[in-house]
């Protein structure tokens, strides 16, 4: 990675910004633009690729190298890209549709394989770019133009999604909190192996206030329980309440005087097994009760790239040189 000083200018491409006014992909781009300068990495080492979506005009909008590929594909293509060119700062951009529906598949394979990849999946819990169709995220009931009596579908959790996919880096976020964006960011790209964080982003056009109960100021206090690690899981302006473990096992909220510090849980986020980072996710059945925010899960596995390259070093050491013609011309091959 190069040394050289950048600033948040020096990432930013000369194109026009062009989301509808008011929308939270402003403030998740800027939080990324004021960030990369802070990580010492360079703009001709970087890349980021999306699919398709209000979220993918991403990679128009940095000054680096970037793809707009196609629906719900690009998992897949940056894995390729990572694979080929790990000396790359390879990072995704997608929305709820674009990543949990047809693209659902490429995303929990790139996980589980833990491919070194910062994948960064804005949750507006709507079809933004195609005008408001509900996705994969939406709540049940969701009135759209595709659901005009309500739908019947069970939303994804996204962050279950990803710990039940292996993600060694799991985090969440809100477009409210650019402090928050910025920390939670710089440790998805810090971490080596696949990282994956869910953002909480408003489409003001049509779904405005999705997350509001969440994320006006006046609720944050109450209503979201930031995940520290080694830290007890508490909240409220006094904090008040916290995370404890009943007698059946299961995560549930309590009131610290009723139970005791004691009770409070520890949050451990490199807890090797993902069970109580998965608890977490299901605190909340939806952005209208308390909801845990921060990192989940962070736990160290070798990459797929670093283990693919050592497969193939010690196969040519095995076989003293790498033929590819032969390889081509092996059993079982046939002549017509």
């Amino acid at each position: 990675m190069s040394t050289a000083v950048t600033t948040a200018k020096d990432w930013a491409s000369d194109q026009e910004v062009r989301w509808c006014p008011g929308c939270g992909d402003y403030s998740i781009l800027k939080a990324v633009q004021l960030l990369m300068p802070e990580l010492g990495g360079s703009t001709e080492n970087t890349v980021f690729i999306s699919g398709i979506g209000c979220a993918a005009r991403f990679p128009y909008y940095m000054n680096t190298y970037g793809m707009h590929s196609i629906h719900g594909r690009a998992p897949a293509i940056a894995t390729g890209l990572a694979m080929a060119r790990e000396d790359l700062d390879v990072w995704v951009v997608g929305g709820d549709g674009d990543m949990l529906s047809i693209g659902g598949n490429h995303l929990i394979h790139a996980l589980r394989r833990n491919i070194n990849l910062t994948i960064l999946m804005f949750n507006n819990q709507i079809y933004g770019l195609t005008k408001g169709q509900y996705s994969p995220t939406s709540e049940v009931g969701k009135v759209t133009k595709s659901t005009p009596f309500g739908s019947l579908d069970h939303p994804f959790n996204p962050v279950s999604v990803a710990l039940g996919a292996e993600a060694t880096f799991v985090a969440r976020t809100h477009d409210m909190d650019r402090s928050h964006m910025m920390e939670t960011f710089r440790r998805a790209r810090e971490h080596r192996g696949s990282a994956f964080v869910e953002i909480f982003q408003n489409c003001n056009v049509f779904n405005n206030g999705a997350f509001e109960a969440l994320t006006a100021r006046s609720a944050r206090d109450d209503m979201l329980i930031p995940l520290v690690h080694g830290e007890q899981v508490r909240f409220g302006a006094d904090r008040e309440k916290g995370v404890v473990i009943d007698r059946q096992g299961r995560a549930q909220i309590a009131t610290v005087a009723d139970v005791g510090e004691d009770a409070i849980l520890v949050h451990d986020e490199a807890r090797p097994e993902p069970g109580l980072a998965f608890m977490l996710s299901r605190l909340s059945s939806g952005p209208h009760e308390p909801t845990p925010i921060g990192v989940f899960r962070a736990v160290q596995r070798e990459d797929y790239g670093t283990m693919a390259d050592a497969q193939l070093a010690a196969s040519i050491e095995r076989s003293g040189h790498g033929d590819l013609d032969a390889l081509l011309r092996s059993r079982p091959t046939w002549e017509v």
